[in-house]
């Protein structure tokens, strides 16, 4: 049973039969199309030589197989771990230099072996601390900043930096000295790119094809704007006109090594290596489960850490770097019908005859090509209507996603993301410190107990139940204490104070202290403090402790059974009418 839960190829290869070897090829073939100029354009946005990207799309997507839960997700290089990588490794050594290539395998062994860690410790939870709407912003801002980044091979001049500030003004200071041939092939191909990823599909099938059929060959747009621009610039030899190309490409598979195993080196990448494997698993874990629901799968988050973290290992030994489930790729994987993570097998096997077999045909494949293709890619992933969205719901979560897209585009990439967490964390300790606590009356003829500024209720003047709406910790411990100061002071009949523990979750040590204060001034003031409806956790923590036995209370199972026996039996409570729908009930 152990062996089976994290070897999930166990399972699904007991059922392995042709009908799905035949749907999983027919993906796979698609994929391929699809991967092979992903793969050499996200090595080049990680500034490594093209070929990395191949490498590491190769034996990450077998290890993915054996470990991974997820039937669709597709591994492999993605723009925004490319981007991050290049971000990490950048300032450190000069882009495609050994040094770097090496400090790429090493910062992918570390993604690996942290993920593995993370696995075996069953730590999937960290990656809550990235809330969606900060991984929106992050994911928006580098979208944006990657495809700013790409601009200078559309112009074919040198520009560089890790953010707005920086690349903007090289940019425009390099405009006069625009290559134009090189932004001549650069316009055209981002033009058939877009109207590929856009308008191809219909166009396809108002000439008779299947939807399913001119889907698949409209994501083969980049492979066609491959093939041209190869041709061109060889038969009219623009390389020696100035056009930039990708050059001598390595033909082979890559051999197994190990990457320089420099202790100081990895412990300077070491923050960059954790944070790159909490965004490349909040990533594919989020892609992963969105595909599981459409047929009613599951997908393990342990599963997921440790098939991720065994991809990367596998792409630091094959000359390759970070690595994670890409979102456009797995959603591919999905429509062309892989069945399970044997499409991804087959999918390396595609990629490796390429890398075997066509690897000289890519000397002339004029870099503003890839550069084109990344940038229709990243474009995709620009959503700049959730921050608008987010900031009507909530401010506090809208000020989040703004500081981590403002803090990515001009501050840089993880600057940008650790802001938008420690933002994100502050918030949440700010609007958790100051919990709602509604006081509550009896709906007539009912049971149920409401806010008194909603409802018409009944209260009694000796009673006074009170609803807390927050789990009680240190944040919040002094806020009830002064709450309960401030209601008590207001109502000198009350001799009861319930306190109705229907929304508390936790109770901390500090909460429990401020418990015992409250308890005690209550008691200064002819006032008895009791407890309803808790919750079975909170209960045993609290009988953990002396307080049920010194606070002099009782503990109610409901509230309607506190007033019952609290209230005086002759009492002639008020009525009150709530006001408005726009307070917290």
């Amino acid at each position: 049973m152990k062996l089976r839960h994290w070897l999930p190829c166990l399972d699904w290869g007991r059922s392995y039969d042709r009908r799905s070897a035949a749907q999983d090829s027919l993906a796979a073939l698609i994929v391929t199309l699809m991967l092979v100029p992903q793969s050499l354009a996200y090595a080049m946005l990680a500034g490594l030589p093209p070929v990395t990207g191949l490498y590491a799309s190769i034996l990450p997507l077998l290890a993915y197989a054996l470990f991974g839960s997820s039937r669709t997700l597709a591994v492999g290089p993605v723009a925004v771990v490319s981007l991050m990588t290049a971000a990490t490794l950048a300032p450190l050594f000069p882009a495609g230099s050994a040094e770097y290539a090496g400090a790429a395998m090493l910062l992918a062994l570390l993604c690996g072996l942290l993920l593995a860690a993370m696995a075996m410790l069953r730590l999937g939870f960290i990656a809550n601390f990235l809330s969606h709407p900060v991984v929106s912003g992050f994911i928006s801002a580098s979208g944006i900043l990657i495809a700013v980044g790409q601009l200078k091979h559309l112009l074919g001049v040198s520009a560089s930096g890790e953010n707005l500030p920086h690349l903007l003004p090289q940019l425009l200071k390099a405009l006069p000295a625009t290559h134009w041939p090189t932004l001549l092939i650069g316009t055209l191909s981002l033009a058939w790119l877009w109207w590929a990823r856009t308008r191809l599909k219909l166009r396809l099938q108002r000439l008779g094809l299947s939807p399913q059929l001119a889907g698949n060959l409209a994501k083969a747009g980049p492979v066609l704007a491959i093939i041209v621009a190869i041709v061109a610039v060889s038969l009219l030899q623009l390389e020696h006109a100035g056009v930039r190309v990708v050059g001598l490409v390595p033909q082979g598979l890559p051999g197994l090594t190990l990457p320089t195993l420099d202790l100081d080196l990895a412990m300077q990448l070491l923050p960059a290596a954790l944070l790159i494997s909490l965004v490349g698993f909040v990533e594919s874990v989020s892609v992963g489960q969105t595909l599981a629901a459409k047929r009613r799968q599951r997908i393990g988050p342990d599963n997921e850490l440790l098939g991720l973290g065994a991809a990367n290992i596998s792409a630091a030994l094959s000359g390759g770097f970070p690595v994670t489930g890409g979102f456009a790729r797995s959603v591919v994987n999905y429509d062309a019908g892989a069945q399970t993570p044997m499409a991804g097998v087959f999918t390396a096997l595609g990629i490796g005859l390429s890398v075997m077999l066509l690897t000289p045909l890519l000397h002339d494949l004029p870099q503003a090509v890839l550069a084109a293709t990344i940038i229709v890619a990243v474009l995709s992933l620009v959503d700049l209507q959730s921050l608008r969205h987010t900031w009507r719901y909530s401010r506090q979560d809208g000020a989040a996603q703004i500081a981590t897209l403002l803090g990515v585009l001009l501050i840089g990439v993880e600057a940008g993301i650790l802001l938008g967490v420690g933002l994100s964390l502050l918030l949440f300790l700010w609007r958790t410190s100051q919990p709602h606590i509604a006081v509550v009356g009896q709906v007539p003829g009912s049971e149920h107990f409401r806010n008194v500024e909603r409802f018409a209720v009944i209260e009694s003047p000796s009673v006074l139940s009170l609803r807390v709406d927050e789990s009680l910790y240190f944040p919040n411990a002094r806020y009830l204490e002064d709450r309960v100061g401030e209601l008590i002071a207001s109502r000198p009949q009350v001799r009861h104070l319930v306190l109705m523990c229907s929304g508390v979750n936790l109770i901390d040590a500090s909460a429990l202290d401020s418990l015992n204060a409250i308890v005690e001034r209550l008691h200064t003031a002819g006032v008895q403090l009791h407890l309803s409806e808790v919750k079975g956790p909170v209960m045993d923590r609290l009988r953990r402790s002396d307080f049920l036995q010194h606070f002099g209370g009782q503990v109610f199972i409901s509230q309607f059974e506190a007033l019952r026996q609290l209230a005086p039996p002759d009492s002639q409570p008020p009525c009150r009418q709530g006001n408005s729908h726009e307070k917290r009930s």
